[in-house]
């Protein structure tokens, strides 16, 4: 028995000997002592919880090369691999983690709408809720700031730059024809269904490196990634029909939807300004296929649509009018695969094809367009740790642009170009904490046209100045070549070329979103010509120059009051340009020096309702009176234009939507058109240009037939 104890209490001892004693502190990055962190060795039961002190200790039996662990919230977890004996007295310095919510966002310049953003401004929806938005997503978009109301034309123009500097693009590739042809003083519209996408990101400057040959603004659209459910959905409109399907397998989905617009039944209730030979009329269809991988998903996109009209328009230099007739086709197909290579490697690649024609009938004249667009694009991401990833890829964009005039008194004339533009881009992300990030790149494209090559840096920092609100700097180069209405005439030319400087304030709470944001931008190398219009006998220049400076303010909330959810938004611009035809700098005639934007949605309980109201406010254009000395020497009046709508949920399949656009009437001026010669009294007479009509009255019956009967179709609208 003797012996048995002495064995025992010799065992115990060396068990003891045995033990290693693990201690030390925690710590965050500046020193702070951290309570609470959970310390272990792993793949045992070993370890502590950090003191109010930040001190641990704990006892382990074992031996050798161990793995130290200490993991805390929101902050990044520590290992550390060594001999368990060199864990005595240690200090252990957490770093933030930069993948909680909140860490700071690079936001200067950008506005991002989607489930998947830290920071939406807009939702997907908001694109079909917003009463003056109409059901597309620029007009939804024009409800931001740094936009500038030109009513008669429908297209971005973002911060003093015309619209042929904003680029839009489908799941990262580039849409070369995105909106439908039209003809004076009648608005285009966006090709494509806002029920297909579930993110916007809009960059009113300052954009990534990845996107180049826009001078002004980029336009992001991310198609669906994955449907929620299968279902059909109908609507019956006042001007139309749609019918849209998907489908869901185990790895793969397809949504398919069509459309038809006429508007002669409408047009024979409310007539308008035009003398309509051939009301609008147009068919639409677009499928999204996606097939889920292991490592990634494809998705192929392909639109088309098919329309077109015959008016004739009042002209004070014409007694019988401006004939115009105009047929379209538009096809475009977009493929991308998006994976992970391995577990830091991350690839992406598409490309897209768009066939473009349009046979326009002005007059006695006959145009016919024909384009042929091309981009491919491949791209890679590295990453080397949460705090540093390395993007870069190539693209190639190709265009083939042919046009055909005829007259009856002259011999049809054929003309074009072939605009090819290879590109390159390299692009950091640093992380270096929570409260600061950056992010830098740099774009090289060449012009097969020109023989030009153009280098464009790009670099972006965000500062978080407290919990909830942060600072963000932008710096850019944009090049971008003439359009087609330049090129088809005259390619001995250079690229048009801006810089852009960004400074930005956010804040950002539940609920809540303000943001203000200055901003100046410095253009160089704009063509100019000098006829009244672009012309074969015309002189084409890189000589031309501008500049734009401007504040951008954005509240929304809804959060304060219940069951209302609004946003405000109001910009300052101040531009001037000499470019085009302009005998000298002046501002611009689609530029407005003020433009305010009040958007409101309140649901009624008990009425099963949604009442939506829009006002949209913008000070004159400007305009050349020739009457007066000077060029643009005039200003129209203020526009001013309120809108309601009103969704009634029958049931949760069946909606009823009603909605006006202008519902007051009020009379807005885009502009004047002068007689060519004065009259008996030497003055020459005007004729003010006014919309189409006052105002638009639209209703829709929408219903989903789906396999979830609580879905709510409110959600669909």
């Amino acid at each position: 028995m003797k012996s048995l104890t002495i064995l025992l209490l010799c065992l115990n001892a060396m068990s003891l000997l045995a033990q290693t004693t693990i201690s030390g502190i925690v710590t965050d990055s500046k020193g702070n002592e951290l309570e609470g962190a959970n310390v272990y060795l792993d793949g045992t039961y070993d370890g502590a919880t950090s003191q109010a002190d930040g001190s641990f200790t704990f006892v382990t039996q074992e031996t050798g090369q161990q793995t130290l662990i200490v993991s805390f919230l929101s902050f990044e977890t520590y290992k550390q691999i060594a001999d368990v004996n060199s864990f005595n007295n240690i200090t252990v310095k957490l770093r933030d983690d930069v993948n909680s919510l909140d860490t700071v966002v690079i936001s200067a310049g950008t506005f991002e709408a989607g489930d998947n953003s830290k920071v939406s401004v807009l939702k997907p929806l908001d694109v079909v809720t917003t009463a003056s938005a109409l059901g597309d997503f620029v007009g939804a978009l024009q409800t931001l700031p740094g936009t500038s109301t030109v009513a008669e034309d429908g297209r971005l123009f973002v911060r003093g730059g015309d619209a042929n500097e904003t680029q839009i693009f489908i799941d990262g590739i580039r849409v070369f024809t995105p909106f439908t042809p039209t003809t004076n003083n009648i608005p285009t519209r966006g090709r494509y269904s806002p029920f297909l996408f579930d993110g916007i990101t809009f960059s009113t400057g300052g954009y990534s490196a990845e996107f180049g040959q826009a001078l002004s603004s980029v336009l992001l659209l991310n198609t669906i990634e994955e449907p929620d459910q299968e279902k059909t959905d109908i609507g019956i409109m006042s001007v139309g029909a749609a019918l849209g399907h998907t489908e869901k397998w185990e790895k793969s989905s397809l949504s398919v939807n069509g459309s038809y617009i006429n508007l002669a039944p409408y047009i024979a209730l409310f007539p308008d300004r035009n003398d309509w030979d051939k009301p609008f009329y147009g068919g639409s269809g677009e499928a999204v296929f996606r097939r889920k991988f292991n490592s990634g998903m494809l998705k192929l996109y392909t639109a088309f649509d098919a329309g077109g009209f015959a008016l004739t328009q009042e002209d004070i230099n014409i007694p019988e009018g401006v004939y115009t007739k105009l047929n379209n086709n538009n096809l475009y197909f977009n493929g991308s695969y998006r994976g992970m290579l391995t577990d830091t490697w991350s690839v992406f690649g598409g490309m897209s094809y768009t066939y473009a024609k349009t046979d326009v009938q002005f007059i006695n004249d006959e145009i016919i367009d024909t384009e042929n667009s091309f981009h491919a694009k491949l791209k890679f991401k590295r990453r080397f740790s949460s705090r540093f990833k390395l993007n870069f890829g190539t693209e190639y964009f190709a265009t083939d642009f042919n046009e055909n005039y005829r007259n009856p008194f002259t011999e049809a004339i054929d003309y074009g170009f072939n605009n090819n533009i290879a590109a390159a881009y390299t692009e950091a992300d640093v992380i270096f904490s929570k409260q600061l990030a950056l992010k830098a790149g740099l774009r090289l494209e060449y012009s097969e046209l020109f023989k030009q090559f153009t280098l464009s840096p790009r670099i972006s920092f965000a500062y978080k100045t407290g919990q909830n609100s942060q600072m963000s700097l932008a710096y850019g180069n944009f090049y971008q070549n003439p359009n087609s209405a330049v090129l088809k005439f005259n390619q001995d030319l250079e690229a048009e070329n801006t810089q852009h400087y960004i400074l930005n304030y956010q804040l950002n709470r539940e609920g809540q979103i303000f943001r203000a944001e200055a901003y100046y931008k410095n253009y160089y190398d704009l063509v100019k010509y000098d006829t009244e219009f672009t012309m074969f006998n015309s002189n084409y220049t890189n000589t031309g120059s501008a500049y734009a400076t401007g504040l951008d303010l954005f509240w929304r909330d809804n959060k304060s009051f219940k069951n209302l959810d609004y946003w405000i938004s109001y910009s300052f611009l101040d531009t001037e340009r000499d470019y085009q035809n302009y005998p000298e700098a002046a501002t611009p005639s689609f530029a407005n020096t003020h433009n305010l934007s009040v958007v409101g949605k309140y649901w009624i309980e008990d009425w099963k309702s949604q009442v939506g109201i829009a006002y949209a406010f913008a000070t004159g254009r400007s305009y050349t009176d020739p009457n007066l000395d000077g060029f643009l020497n005039q200003k129209t009046k203020n526009y001013n234009n309120i809108s309601l709508n009103w969704a009634y949920l029958i049931t949760q399949q069946k909606i009823l939507y009603v909605s006006v656009n202008n519902v007051l009437g009020t009379q807005n001026i885009n502009g004047y058109q002068y007689a060519n010669t004065p009259n008996a009294n030497g003055v020459f007479d005007r004729r003010a240009l006014k919309p189409a009509a006052d105002s638009f009255f639209f209703i829709g019956f929408f219903w989903t037939i789906s396999e979830n009967k609580s879905d709510n179709q409110l959600d669909n609208l």
